[in-house]
């Protein structure tokens, strides 16, 4: 099979983002039958992409690797099944890693045209934005006057899923890590903001809450805060664990490891009937690997819901890629809102 050159920032050691990468030339496989080549513009950062730094996201390929799951930018080459239609076309598309990429291969069924849409909406629209809808609402529909913890609340996938809750009339308690952020997720609909910098999250949840459960988490943190959100929840409460934050940033190795397991602890499932709570997974590589057809469904709703201006994507950061690292750094360290864009 005839290869197409290309340039890409490569992930080539674990740890310190200022070292991780390398920017390197490298080669790809021409499109299948069923996949389009893209001339990439710009790309998005996801906290997946901080895991698999860390060498905490088995998913991720062996090192030396390209990282990424979503691109803008213009098709150049389509496959033997593919319409020479979509030549030219600027498109928002995942794929599967191989997003640090000048051109990336990926699926038809991956792409969505954007016409001149800015690329770090359309990049908003992409990983978080489908994440947020598959959660809210193909997974498990948020429903009116329900309560709704979101964990993360000023992150790329937290201010989307604000959003689609408040849609549905739901009640939203907004975690966030710093008053700065207060005010994003105040302006996008929240009806309660928690600094858990500054008291306990969950004795601010059992304040607020008055003696009521809460309907549903959405958690991207998990180790010792699935405890605490299962405990919040009444019946019929939905816990969404999404991803392991707390995982990132430690040291140990397998020890750490260990620890946020058992900081977790064991969900039986008899006891789950019981009390009729729910706890549910979703990594959406998962959903993309086995069910694409649902990625390309919800991906088409986001943009949807944009053009009828019912969703406000927020980009938090632009960065050239020479300053990848930085922003990995500003991700990792919680200090960003929004998506961040790079930009080739």
């Amino acid at each position: 099979m005839a290869k197409i050159n290309s340039e890409a920032i490569v992930l080539v050691r674990k740890g310190d983002p200022y070292r991780a990468f390398e920017r390197k030339s490298i080669q790809l496989n021409e499109p299948s039958a069923d996949e389009v080549l893209i001339e990439v513009e710009s790309f998005g950062l996801n906290y997946a992409d901080v895991a698999a730094r860390n060498g905490q996201y088995r998913e991720a390929p062996p090192m030396p690797c390209v990282i990424g799951y979503e691109v803008v930018g213009r098709i150049t080459q389509v496959g033997s099944d593919g319409s020479s239609e979509w030549i030219g076309k600027r498109v928002v598309g995942f794929c599967r890693f191989g997003g640090y990429s000048k051109k990336v291969v990926t699926k038809v069924n991956a792409i969505v045209e954007i016409g001149d849409l800015d690329a770090g909406i359309a990049l908003a629209l992409c990983t978080q934005s489908v994440t947020a809808y598959y959660m809210a609402e193909y997974l498990t529909p948020v429903r009116k006057d329900e309560k709704v913890l979101i964990h993360s609340a000023a992150g790329g996938v937290g201010t989307i899923l604000i959003q689609l809750a408040k849609l549905k009339g739901a009640i939203v308690y907004a975690k966030v890590g710093s008053e700065q952020k207060r005010a994003l997720v105040e302006k996008l609909g929240a009806d309660f903001v928690i600094n858990y910098k500054k008291e306990e999250y969950t004795v601010q949840m059992e304040r607020l809450l008055g003696g009521e459960r809460l309907d549903v988490s959405y958690n991207p943190v998990a180790g010792s805060t699935f405890k605490k959100d299962f405990k919040l929840l009444g019946s019929g409460g939905r816990l969404i664990l999404f991803g392991g934050a707390e995982l990132s940033g430690t040291k140990w190795g397998i020890f750490s490891s260990l620890n946020f397991v058992r900081k977790m602890g064991f969900v039986i499932p008899i006891g789950l009937m019981m009390r009729s709570k729910n706890v549910l997974g979703v990594n959406m590589l998962k959903i993309a690997d086995n069910k694409p057809e649902v990625l390309s469904f919800c991906l088409q709703k986001v943009v949807e819901l944009h053009h009828e201006g019912k969703l406000s994507p927020q980009v938090g950061g632009s960065y050239a890629v020479e300053d990848l690292s930085k922003a990995h750094e500003a991700l990792e360290k919680g200090e960003t809102v929004g998506k961040l864009v790079i930009h080739w």
